[in-house]
């Protein structure tokens, strides 16, 4: 069975940049350990803003710019970079919560054969969460589990409601 990792949104600005949270920078290193022990395909998503996000429907909500394109902030945090070398990864941008395109690769990817996803990153509550449920919708009998000390929401009761919310999917957590 092919293991598939995704890596959701380890980027500077929900780290320790703009949206960045105590609870994110705690995270790091057992996301950096998962990535290193993993054996398998991993899929790195990126959350894509550009210049204009202020005006967007998300940037109306969220009044803070961040993960613009090509920015500092948009870049993976350089530990989770770090532990990502010599790893076979693909990067997906994504301009809202959840990738339309990851089912996509991944199926692709796994070329027929049977495989498992494991989930892991920023925030619980927004794009972990997202990414799962769009997971699960698109591969209902695949085993997917979301790693919880391997996420933080925004805060850590948005956190335990987003894992509450993703056991009752049926998505598994580890």
């Amino acid at each position: 069975m092919k293991k598939f990792l995704v890596v959701v949104d380890m980027q500077k600005d929900f780290v320790d940049g703009a949206l960045g949270t105590k609870e994110a920078c705690a995270i790091v290193p057992t996301v950096c350990k998962r990535i290193r022990s993993h054996e398998g395909r991993i899929f790195v998503t990126l959350d894509t803003h550009f210049d204009n996000y202020m005006e967007t429907a998300e940037g109306s909500k969220l009044p803070v710019q961040h993960c613009i394109k090509d920015t500092e902030g948009w870049q993976l945090d350089k530990n989770v970079k770090a532990a990502l070398s010599g790893k076979s990864f693909a990067l997906v941008e994504k301009n809202t919560f959840g990738s339309v395109k990851l089912p996509e690769l991944i199926r692709n990817t796994a070329g027929g054969d049977d495989f498992s996803i494991e989930l892991i990153g920023l925030c619980t509550d927004i794009c972990v969460v997202s990414n799962a449920l769009i997971l699960k919708a698109n591969f209902p009998e695949v085993p997917i589990t979301v790693v919880e000390d391997c996420c933080a929401g925004v805060t850590p009761e948005k956190h335990a409601a987003a894992i509450e919310t993703m056991k009752s999917c049926q998505i598994n957590i580890e």
